[in-house]
């Protein structure tokens, strides 16, 4: 095939991507993987500095690569980001960086990706951009006053980017959570948003080392093809909702000096109104409130439900060569994580390899 033909064009160079990667060079099969970023890897490195994995080394390795360092450690980010740009030097998979794909349409038999210029073509494509690529900010945002400080979580590093005064931190996920947590020491510091409850233990207790084998377990082995699996599926993303706290616990809130507050609602003369009507004189706010599913740049008749694609384990049946990876519950829990990248990718090349 020339330089511009592939049997299958991989969109996105992160655990998912390069899992699916991995398979496809096992099987001899023509491919390449596309990634907006400069660096595999950065999409982890261009997240907060402090942020962890919730899961210990043990699971966060993609095929015939255990992640380095110790199996009951939890990995920074920049660890991840590393480990991810190692596993595509190590395995020589054929990338590109620095593309970010505009447009995927199929005119006739085959598929055509393409970004400014550029066009590739193939036979497959296998999307693992992940579901959660723009952050979702409430309209009203912009009617905050014009001396505070606004962003959304994905901008967020370390609190030197928060200037003096009061925070609101809008949503109360484990995003909303830890961020809270660093800045509390130096700011007051108001946390607005639904409880998102938590998980058994807090991730890297004793009691979370017994027990994550256990959980890991259920992460895996509910799928959709069970009835309790795709009960959970539904619990978390029909409509999405934000997972429960790993990390963090509740109890830690109030002795940090973070107040937990209602829902933020609107804004009143430049400052935020919660659902209870108090109005909340603030400095700062940065909004944890998630990611939009946004995929108005696959020019496909791409059937969704909820925002996501209808497929069966990744494989869209409507359009034949067209595959997901790395959405949540993609087949079970840990199809979203490091771990779970694995299965799913191999899934996703035995249909493609299948067909020829």
């Amino acid at each position: 095939m020339s330089d511009h033909q592939f049997g299958t064009v991989v969109i996105g160079g992160s655990q998912s991507g390069l899992a699916v990667g991995y398979y496809l060079k096992q099987r001899g099969l023509s491919f390449v993987i596309l990634d907006e970023h400069d660096r595999i890897g950065d999409a982890w490195r261009n997240r907060w500095d402090s942020l962890r994995l919730f899961t210990p080394g043990r699971y966060d390795g993609l095929p015939d690569m255990p992640f380095p360092g110790s199996p009951s450690s939890y990995p920074t980010k920049d660890e991840t980001a590393d480990y991810l740009e190692a596993y595509a030097h190590r395995f020589e998979l054929p990338l590109r960086t620095g593309v970010k794909v505009d447009r995927v349409s199929k005119p006739g038999d085959r598929f055509e990706v393409r970004w400014g210029q550029q066009t590739l073509v193939a036979e497959n494509v296998v999307v693992a951009t992940g579901a959660f690529n723009t952050p979702r900010v409430p309209a009203f945002a912009r009617e905050l006053d014009e001396r505070i400080v606004q962003f959304h979580s994905k901008e967020y590093r370390n609190p030197s980017q928060v200037q003096k005064g009061a925070v609101l931190i809008v949503g109360a996920g484990n995003s909303g959570a830890e961020i809270a947590i660093e800045l509390a020491p130096h700011h007051q510091t108001w946390l607005a948003g639904p409880d998102t409850g938590e998980e058994p233990a807090r991730a890297g207790s004793s009691f979370d080392h017994l027990i994550t084998p256990f959980m890991w377990f259920v992460a895996t082995r509910l799928t959709v093809k069970t009835a309790l699996g795709r009960k959970l599926r539904d619990h978390f993303i029909d409509p999405p909702r934000g997972i429960p706290l790993a990390r963090v616990r509740r109890k830690d809130f109030a002795p940090a000096g973070i107040e937990r507050v209602p829902r933020m609602t609107a804004v009143r003369n430049g400052y935020p109104i919660l659902e209870d009507g108090r109005v909340l004189e603030v400095s700062n706010v940065i909004w944890c409130t998630g990611f939009t599913r946004d995929y108005d740049w696959i020019d496909l008749a791409l059937p969704t439900h909820n925002g996501l694609p209808i497929h069966d384990r990744g494989i869209v049946e409507s359009c034949p060569g067209l595959y997901f990876v790395g959405l949540p519950f993609l087949y079970s829990l840990s199809s979203a994580l490091l771990g779970g990248a694995g299965r799913d990718a191999k899934y996703v090349v035995e249909h493609i390899a299948s067909k020829l």
